[in-house]
């Protein structure tokens, strides 16, 4: 049985983990913004493996409290899944700056600092992180300029990080997905901060997220080191560094009708 802390388990990618995690028997350490929503998600799945906290993962308060908690109900810490995340439509020149920042320090500071209180457990069991990126921090996404700053801060920082805790035992998996079926497109900030008015639009196929779930965990089990788990968003990497006017073209077609 391993031990695994995921964050934004409340909803989405994050619950269709900890639902595929607690069905091979793992012990679980959850936390999400949404009291009530976390709170009903473990009575779904019972109480003996399951611990719940819930916060503001961007708290270096409840940062401490999830790592102390696991080892003192758990012992342990297995792995850990940087789930949580926010995202925003909005033109850049029409977002208002407390939106940037709050994408940042949620998509980015949040999952760095989380890792690094959490590090003394993963050292302890040889463990993993899993932290959950997007092809947008790979090319740019019209409207999205803060979550592409972000998912671009995040991966850097953590394949830097891979290297250096590779030294301890603590392996590390970067998974880069493209648009998937969870709330948090429809929970997208708009510019000045609230719900955003307009639906998203999206290039190549929009996946489940409990097919997402399913590839992040063969993943973790292979310890592997990054995951594409979308082909088209791949491809369509590769086409903003080979002809990035193209690129533009292309993504400027398809996204018009949230720059106007």
């Amino acid at each position: 049985m391993n031990v695994i802390l995921i964050t934004g388990a409340a909803s989405g990618l994050g619950w269709e983990l900890a639902r595929a995690c607690h069905a091979r028997g793992d012990a679980l350490l959850l936390t999400d913004l949404d009291a009530a929503g976390l709170a009903a998600r473990i009575a779904e799945l019972g109480e003996a493996r399951v611990l719940g906290l819930a916060g503001d993962i961007t708290d270096s308060d409840l940062h401490t409290r999830l790592v102390d908690a696991c080892r003192a109900r758990f012992g342990r810490l297995d792995l850990l899944i940087n789930n949580a995340g926010i995202t925003h439509r909005s033109p850049t020149v029409r977002t208002a700056p407390q939106v940037l920042r709050r994408v940042m320090a949620v998509d980015y500071h949040a999952p760095l600092e989380l890792t690094l209180a959490a590090l003394p457990l993963l050292r302890e069991s040889r463990g993993q992180v899993i932290a959950i990126g997007s092809m947008a921090g790979w090319m740019p996404v019209l409207g999205r300029a803060g979550y592409c700053a972000a998912k671009s801060a995040l991966a850097q920082a953590f394949e830097v990080l891979r290297a250096e805790i590779a030294r301890d035992g603590v392996g590390l998996l970067m998974v880069y997905p493209s648009f998937l079926d969870t709330p948090i497109d429809r929970n997208a900030l708009g510019g000045d901060g609230r719900p955003a008015q307009h639906a998203r639009s999206t290039i190549g196929k929009v996946r489940r997220a409990d097919w997402m779930a399913g590839e992040i965990l063969k993943g973790a089990d292979a310890r592997r080191q990054r995951l594409f788990p979308d082909r088209g968003s791949w491809l369509a990497s590769l086409l903003w560094r080979i002809a990035p006017n193209l690129y533009y073209r292309t993504m400027s077609q398809r996204f018009a009708g949230e720059l106007d």
